[in-house]
């Protein structure tokens, strides 16, 4: 096996290129030792907030804290019923049972991987109280129709925008179509800290009051506990790296889809399936991810020839053993089943050069012209 050439991400890339500006904001906050919901955590929220288009932008802990308080900021709790997809991280799925709900899982669109909208009557019940799409890999979700259901029918919307920070539906940044918008602030998401970090987005005051009162141990007022919350607070050092990365994140953005462009344009003939962009939205590729035949030994010719790769994901939500309660079995989800079993993730981040992208084709042509010999 060569060394690794192109990775996956490379995280050291973006590091070096801020290195002298990132080094300058932590001792900023280390001399001040404001530590947590400080003047950087204030000024990245707002940022973020007005990027979004969005009124409040409430700092927590991680992504899949962020879901947890939107989904309790609109007391959707036990009993009740959430429907969302399968073909996504955990963490969205964890959210709903964390607050005592139950997960009702409807199949995607099979060109998007995205919420089939057209199928949330079929599971709509008498107990559900929201939907959760997630705008997945980068691309937004079909939002219209979703929340002209949900209007319709007096449901919750609580968007997941955990990989699109960007993505845009009919012109409009998601994370400021639902109640609440929810982003993971993961190191290698397109907008990432240096470790773990979230914010959540909304318009409307009540929920942003509750957001951050549920964060910070249910007080606005230290030691004046209202509610029962949590410790989920914004670190002042991610914040502080949030902050400076904020004014590139466009221009990342842009970088990620000249890159997708690349690839697609001299792939999508020999791939069985590229990524689609729908008319009505963007994709950040957060994630480029295609549809292979054999990809174990795709995945091994692209490894041999130094070049990571990875599968989001796998195993369907559905089908793992952490959620064999809900009743789901093989064959119930047949897009989301079909999909996790060919759908593998190339290289993608800003930084990538145009020699590692040539490198990237050839190998996957190469791997591909492989595998249809090996018939």
């Amino acid at each position: 096996m060569v060394p690794l050439q192109v990775p996956l991400v490379d995280l050291r890339a973006q590091y070096q290129s801020l290195k002298p500006e990132i080094m300058a904001a932590f001792a900023e906050v280390l001399e001040s030792m404001h530590l947590f919901l400080g003047p950087k955590t204030r000024a990245f929220e707002q940022q973020f907030a007005e990027y979004c288009a969005c009124r409040y932008g409430i700092g927590v802990s991680s992504g899949t804290e962020a879901l947890v308080l939107a989904l309790r900021a609109c007391d959707i709790g036990a009993g009740d019923e959430v429907i969302t997809v399968s073909n996504t991280f955990i963490a969205t799925v964890e959210a709903i049972a964390l607050v005592g709900a139950r997960p009702v899982f409807i199949d995607v669109d099979p060109q998007t991987y995205l919420m089939d909208w057209r199928q949330l009557e079929t599971v709509c019940t008498e107990r559900t109280r929201a939907i959760l799409p997630v705008h997945l890999y980068g691309h937004a979700a079909e939002m219209g129709p979703i929340l002209e259901f949900a209007r319709a029918r007096g449901l919750r919307v609580i968007e997941d925008a955990s990989q699109a920070h960007g993505a845009t539906y009919q012109g409009q940044r998601v994370g400021s179509f639902g109640d609440i918008g929810c982003f993971s602030l993961y190191y290698s998401k397109n907008l990432g800290a240096f470790g773990e970090a979230g914010i959540c987005t909304t318009s409307d005051p009540v929920l942003a009051e509750k957001l951050c009162m549920l964060r910070d141990h249910g007080s606005r007022v230290r030691y004046h506990h209202e509610v029962i919350g949590g410790n989920y607070r914004l670190d002042e050092l991610q914040a502080a790296v949030l902050l400076l990365k904020m004014p590139y994140l466009e221009q990342w953005n842009q970088a990620r889809q000249a890159h997708a462009q690349f690839y697609t344009q001299r792939l999508r003939e020999v791939v069985p399936q590229a990524p689609e962009v729908r008319s009505w939205g963007t994709h950040v590729y957060c994630y480029y991810v295609i549809q292979v035949e054999q990809r174990d030994t795709f995945r091994k010719a692209l490894e041999d020839a130094g070049i990571g790769t990875n599968v989001h994901y796998p195993v369907p939500i559905h089908l793992q053993p952490a959620c064999a309660d809900y009743g789901y079995t093989r064959g119930m989800l047949p897009v989301t089943e079909h999909a996790a079993e060919r759908i593998v993730s190339l290289p993608m981040y800003p930084e990538l050069t145009e020699e590692q992208l040539h490198l990237v084709v050839e190998t996957v042509k190469q791997a591909l012209l492989i595998g249809v010999t090996q018939k």
